[in-house]
C-alpha cells in the first residue's frame, strides 16, 4: 500500500535544493537556484520527473513510483522521462543484458526515454530486444541505421489530458561508437559534425507544435566531449526550451551560463522535477529532490526489484576468495587516471589466462596485457569476494581477446589512451608484462581527422609515452607483440583503434570476470594478497621528461606545476638550470596572487621590457622593497646565488607579513665565514623557517639556485602553511 506523504516530499524538496545542487565536483550551476517550497496541490501542473544514468540501481525504482504517484494524488499530470544509460552498472542488470532494468522502468511507469551509451553494451541486436518489451516511448535523433533512418522514432509528443504538448527527442552521444564494441553496432552511424546539429534542428522543427520542447540528451558537460555536449547543442540549436541531460554524471539545475540544462548526477541520487503551468503553458521552475530523503517506496515496484536482487544475490553472491587489501576501482582519481592495484590485478589475471597453454604465436617475453580503466566500473574492499563483485567490477560481458601488433602500432595505442593524462580518460590503459612511462606535460600530436568512425584523434607523432621494457627486456618498434586485452578493444573500442589493424585477432570466448576468476582461485590460491597493496610501478605518471620519479625534487617540481608558480618548456622542466633574477621574483610574484603595481618595469629599471614576463613582477617587488636593483638595471637574466635567494625569500616574507614565529638560531655552517654580511640575516632567517639548509654542514652561498632547487623551496614555504 503506498503512503503519500506531501509534509515530507515539502521538505524533502527544499533540503535537497539547498543540498545537493553542489554535491559533486561535476556540479556545473555556479549559482544556488531559489528554494521552492512545495505547494499542497499541485493541481493545474504539469510536473516532469526525470533521471539518469540510473545505472542498475533498481533498488531506487520503487521511491520513483511513489514520488509519482504523490504528484499525480495532488493534481498533478506527471510525466516520468529518462536520459539514458539504464541498462548496466550493477550486476541486477548486466546479468540479464540490461532487460531488467527494461521491467524496474516499466515497473516504475516511465513515459518516454532517451538512450546512453550503454544502452549499447551489449549490441544492437540485445538493445532492440529489451526495447520490444518497453511499455515507455523510446526517442533518439541522431543514430541511424544503415538505410540511413533512425533506429528509434526521433521524438514523440505527449499530450496531457490537460492539453498542454510537451514534445521529447533525444540526442545519444556520438562517443558511443568508440565506447561500445564497435563489432556489435556495426551498421549504425552515430551523427557528428553539422549532422549531428541538423538531427536537433530538425527535431526541434518537427515539434514546432508543441507547447515546450525538451531534449532528453545523452550528451553530458564533460570537456573531453565537446563539442558533442548539452551545453554546445544548446548554444549551436534555437528553439530547445530544456535540456534533461546525462552521461557526465554531473548534479545541476542549470548549465555554467544559466542554460536551462539539469542532471541528476548518478544511480538516483536525485530526482530531477520540472513543473509546467498549464494556463501558460511554461516552465515555471526546475529542481531536484534528493532520493534519500524519500523514505516511502511503492510496494509493488519494491516487491520487484527486491525480487531481483534475491535472485541475482542467489546465483552469484557465494564466496570464492578473500582479497588482504583494498582493491581500487575509483574512477578520478582511479583507473582513468594513474595505474591501481585493481588495475594490476586484472590485467595480471588476463595474461596469466593466455599464457597458461602456451599456445600463443609469440614468445612468452612479447605478451603483455592492456585493458582500458573505462572498463573497469568498481572498488573491491578487503574482506570476501563473490562473483557479484567480480561482475560489478567487468559487467559488460566482455571475452579475452589477443591481438598481434608491432611494437609501432603497440606504442601508438599508448600513445592515444595516454592523449589527456593526466585528465580522466575511459581509455586510460591499465597493464601488466610493461613498464612505460608518460610524460604529461608534453603535448598530444594528434592527427588532423578522427580514426575511422570514432570521436578519438590518433597520434601523429609519439610525445608521451616510453615503453622503457617489456617483460624485463628491450621494447623493439619492429618486434611482433601479442597483447592480451578484451574483444571490445580488440575491435578498436575507445581509443584503441591501433588494434583493429591487426592481422591476427583471436578472441578467446571466456568472459574476463571468469578469466579474473580463474586466477585468484587457481594461482592466488583463493587470496588476493599484500603483493596488491599497492600498484606495481608499471606506469610512471611524469610531468616532465627530465624529473625522474624518485629524485629529491620530484614531488616540489609537480607541485609548483599543480599551482602554476613555475612552468616547464613543453615536455621539459630543466631542473638543472639556474634560476634567473627574473624568474625568482616571477614566482613569488605569482606566490603573493599578482597583485597589482603601480607604473611601469622600464621606468624603473632601463632592462625590464614592458611586456616582458616578469615586467610586473619586478615593478611590484621592488616598489616592496623585496629586491634593488644596479642603478637604473635589473640584470633579470643574471643567475641567482642561495645567499641572494635568502636575502629575497626574507624581504618576501617580511613584506607579506609571515614568518613572526621564526626564531633566531646559531648557524653552524663550516662556511659560514663565506655568506656575505648583507645576507647573514636572510640565510639565518630561511635556515630556521625550514626553507633552505645546507649539504654537508656547508651553505654555498656563492653557489648558484637551480630551478630545482627553486621549486624546492618553494613547496617548504608553503606546503606547511596550507596544512596550518
Amino acid at each position: 500500500m503506498r503512503k503519500f506523504l506531501s509534509v515530507l516530499l515539502a521538505m524533502a524538496m527544499v533540503f535537497s535544493l539547498s543540498m545537493t545542487c553542489f554535491a559533486t565536483e561535476d556540479t556545473a550551476a555556479t549559482k544556488e537556484p531559489e528554494i521552492m517550497t512545495e505547494e499542497a496541490t499541485m493541481a493545474g501542473k504539469t510536473v516532469i520527473l526525470h533521471t539518469n544514468d540510473v545505472h542498475g540501481a533498481v533498488n531506487g525504482y520503487a521511491c520513483i513510483a511513489t514520488l509519482k504517484a504523490d504528484y499525480e494524488a495532488k493534481g498533478a499530470e506527471v510525466i516520468l522521462v529518462d536520459a539514458g544509460d539504464f541498462s548496466q552498472g550493477t550486476t541486477y542488470v548486466s546479468v540479464t543484458k540490461g532487460a531488467d532494468a527494461v521491467t524496474m522502468m516499466n515497473a516504475a511507469g516511465y513515459d518516454v526515454v532517451t538512450l546512453g551509451n550503454h544502452e549499447f553494451d551489449y549490441g544492437y541486436a540485445q538493445l532492440k530486444e529489451n526495447m520490444s518489451k518497453a511499455k515507455f516511448k523510446v526517442v533518439c535523433a541522431d543514430v541511424f541505421n544503415e538505410n540511413g533512418t533512425p533506429i528509434f522514432d526521433a521524438n514523440y509528443t505527449y499530450t496531457t489530458k490537460s492539453g498542454v504538448k510537451v514534445g521529447f527527442f533525444g540526442m545519444e552521444t556520438p562517443e558511443t561508437q568508440t565506447k561500445a564494441n564497435p563489432a556489435l553496432i556495426k551498421g549504425l552511424t552515430f551523427a557528428t559534425g553539422d549532422a549531428f546539429t541538423k538531427a536537433a534542428a530538425d527535431q526541434v522543427a518537427a515539434l514546432k507544435d508543441a507547447d515546450v520542447v525538451i531534449c532528453l540528451a545523452h550528451l553530458g558537460i564533460d570537456a573531453e566531449s565537446a563539442p558533442y555536449r548539452s551545453t554546445d547543442l544548446y548554444a549551436a540549436v534555437k528553439g530547445i526550451d530544456f535540456i534533461i541531460d546525462g552521461h557526465s554524471h554531473t548534479v545541476m539545475t542549470k548549465g555554467e551560463n544559466g542554460e536551462p540544462i539539469q542532471s541528476t548526477g548518478t544511480k538516483l541520487e536525485n530526482i530531477g522535477v520540472i513543473v509546467i503551468d498549464n494556463a501558460t503553458k511554461k516552465i515555471e521552475r526546475n529542481e531536484l529532490v534528493k532520493v534519500a530523503d524519500l523514505k516511502d517506496e511503492d510496494a509493488d515496484t519494491k516487491a520487484l526489484s527486491d525480487s531481483i536482487i534475491a535472485d541475482v544475490d542467489a546465483r552469484l553472491g557465494a564466496v570464492f576468495a578473500k582479497s588482504e587489501v583494498d582493491l581500487d576501482g575509483s574512477r578520478d582519481p582511479g583507473v582513468r587516471t594513474k595505474e591501481t592495484n585493481l588495475g594490476d590485478l586484472i590485467t595480471d589475471a588476463l595474461l596469466w589466462y593466455a599464457t597458461k597453454d602456451g599456445k600463443l604465436d609469440v614468445a612468452n617475453d612479447h605478451i603483455v596485457a592492456v585493458t582500458n580503466g573505462g572498463g573497469i566500473r568498481a572498488s573491491i574492499k578487503a574482506g570476501d569476494i563473490t562473483m557479484k563483485d567480480i561482475n560489478t567490477v567487468l559487467p559488460f560481458g566482455n571475452t579475452v581477446a589477443v591481438v598481434y601488433v608491432t611494437g609501432e602500432k603497440l606504442l601508438e595505442a599508448l600513445e592515444a589512451a595516454n592523449q589527456s593524462a593526466p585528465t580522466a580518460l575511459g581509455g586510460f590503459a591499465q597493464i601488466a608484462g610493461m613498464d612505460i612511462s608518460v610524460c604529461t606535460a608534453a603535448p598530444y600530436d594528434k592527427n588532423a581527422d578522427t580514426y575511422p568512425g570514432s570521436t578519438y584523434y590518433g597520434p601523429k607523432t609519439i610525445n608521451r609515452v616510453t615503453i622503457n621494457s617489456i617483460n624485463g627486456k628491450p621494447f623493439r618498434a619492429k618486434d611482433t607483440y601479442a597483447v592480451v586485452t578484451n574483444d571490445f578493444m580488440a575491435a578498436g573500442g575507445d581509443v584503441y583503434y591501433a588494434f583493429a589493424s591487426s592481422p591476427k585477432i583471436v578472441d578467446t570466448g571466456t568472459p574476463m570476470d571468469e578469466a579474473v576468476v580463474d586466477y585468484i582461485k587457481t594461482e592466488l590460491k583463493g587470496v588476493v594478497g599484500k603483493e596488491y597493496a599497492e600498484p606495481q610501478g608499471r606506469i610512471n605518471m611524469a610531468t616532465y621528461n627530465d624529473v625522474p620519479s624518485n629524485i629529491w625534487y620530484t614531488k616540489a617540481v609537480d607541485y609548483v606545476t599543480e599551482k602554476k608558480l613555475m612552468n616547464g618548456s613543453g615536455a621539459s622542466f630543466k631542473p638543472t638550470d639556474n634560476t634567473s633574477r627574473a624568474m625568482l621574483v616571477t614566482v613569488l610574484y605569482r606566490l603573493a596572487g599578482s597583485p597589482e603595481a603601480e607604473g611601469k618595469g622600464s621606468e624603473v629599471f632601463k632592462d625590464c621590457a614592458d611586456g616582458s614576463y616578469y615586467a610586473n613582477a619586478v615593478l611590484w617587488a621592488s616598489q616592496k622593497g623585496i629586491v634593488n636593483g644596479y642603478g637604473d638595471t635589473f640584470k633579470p637574466n643574471n643567475s641567482v646565488t642561495r645567499q641572494e635567494m635568502a636575502k629575497i625569500l626574507y624581504g618576501y616574507d617580511k613584506v607579506m607579513e609571515k614568518g613572526g614565529d621564526v626564531v633566531t638560531i646559531e648557524l653552524t655552517y663550516t662556511d659560514l665565514s663565506t655568506i656575505a654580511n648583507w645576507a647573514l640575516e636572510g640565510v639565518n632567517y630561511c635556515t630556521a623557517a625550514g626553507y633552505m639548509s645546507g649539504s654537508n654542514n656547508q651553505f654555498n652561498p656563492k653557489g648558484n639556485a637551480v630551478r630545482a632547487m627553486t621549486a624546492q623551496v618553494l613547496m617548504n614555504m608553503t606546503v606547511e602553511k596550507e596544512a596550518a
